[in-house]
């Protein structure tokens, strides 16, 4: 296995890849991925999944087959996307096993023109979980206003879930909350509270967001320093009495997860959201080819601080720039929804054009 996605691994990180293709399943690159670098889950969302079904002729046997069965383009698109979780899941599911159940899960989204739509998301992630049919598969829903009521009830029934598009401790907080809320549920109806979760805070879009409006010596620090708050606010909710009463239940509690951990600037490290962010605990999805820089010239020795000290720093600097950073975490989930959203009717247009064509 490769030394630095190891040594990464065991500082107590779990590698993630943020990516899934039909091609990287057939060509026998994620095995590869799992086995040679040591990656132990997956994240999709619909613009990786609109870059692999527009970007190359993979799909077109199967959308045309699909097709065949009058189903709708979003019908189309959920046939393709869940025959690929399954595979990828079931190439993880040693690793879940080997974890008791904690690692070596695959991501699938709901619709993103449901993220403010609580019950539609409630019913779109039960739908998709009982279609996917495994159980390291997380459904992904927005931690938006309306998309947290129906994180609760998701967990409530006793499905996975990764709540995407947070950006702030404030937002993780929130989320971290809806997974409790629905975990007391289970336990107050005697089922099993044991829910699996992660919570995915979003990096690299601080820093492209601030670029223009900070300082030479912030830029490429806003993110990570938001990380650090947000990772303070996480041990200390994993301290609460709540978590903990539930721990001794036996429950594993959500795991904080690293998003869009792709460098964005060409001048910075190729690695910086993965070097920088190093932590027990916590997972990093990056992109593949964040992953083999990090497999070619990783640095894991330096561990992130358990005080936000230096995080309370960089954000006094942000609002000496006139930076209000709760303001632009809404706009960056807002934007984030709306991006994802761009991406859902690009793809859905890409397969109603592929099946006219075929």
């Amino acid at each position: 296995m490769n030394t630095n996605t190891q040594k990464l691994y065991q500082q107590g990180v779990s590698l993630w890849l943020d990516n899934i293709t039909r091609k990287i399943l057939d060509n026998g690159t994620l095995k590869k991925y799992i086995t040679d670098l040591g990656i132990t889950g997956l994240t999709s969302n619909p613009t990786i999944f609109d870059n692999a079904i527009a970007g190359s002729e993979d799909y077109d046997n199967a959308i045309k087959e699909a097709g065949k069965n009058g189903l709708s383009d979003e019908e189309v698109f959920f046939t393709l996307a869940i025959d690929d979780i399954q595979r990828a899941a079931d190439l993880f599911h040693p690793v879940y096993e080997k974890t008791n159940g904690l690692d070596g899960f695959v991501s699938i989204e709901v619709s993103p023109l449901l993220a403010y739509d609580t019950e539609s998301t409630i019913e779109a992630a039960k739908d998709i979980f009982k279609k996917v049919n495994r159980p390291n598969v997380f459904i992904k829903i927005p931690g938006t206003p309306e998309g947290l009521p129906a994180v609760e009830k998701v967990i409530e029934e006793g499905i996975p879930v990764n709540i995407t598009l947070l950006f702030s401790a404030d937002q993780y907080i929130s989320a971290a909350k809806a997974w409790l809320k629905g975990v007391e549920a289970r336990a107050e109806k005697g089922l099993n509270p044991d829910v699996k979760s992660v919570a995915s805070v979003f990096v690299s879009r601080w820093d492209k967001a601030v670029e223009d409006k900070v300082s030479k010596a912030l830029r490429n620090n806003v993110g990570i320093a938001v990380m650090q708050k947000t990772y303070v606010a996480y041990l200390k909710f994993l301290q609460t009495a709540p978590v903990q009463k539930f721990m001794n239940q036996g429950v594993f509690p959500q795991r904080l997860l690293w998003a869009s951990t792709g460098t964005k600037d060409p001048k910075a490290s190729d690695i910086l959201y993965v070097k920088e962010l190093i932590a027990p605990y916590t997972v990093n999805t990056m992109p593949e080819k964040t992953l083999h820089a990090f497999a070619d010239h990783g640095e894991s020795d330096k561990v992130m601080s358990r005080s936000d000290a230096a995080a309370d720093t960089i954000f006094q600097k942000m609002m000496a720039c006139s930076i209000n950073h709760l303001a632009l975490a809404e706009q960056l989930q807002s934007e984030g929804a709306e991006a994802f959203t761009q991406s859902w009717k690009h793809l859905m247009q890409t397969i109603k054009e592929k099946r006219s064509q075929l």
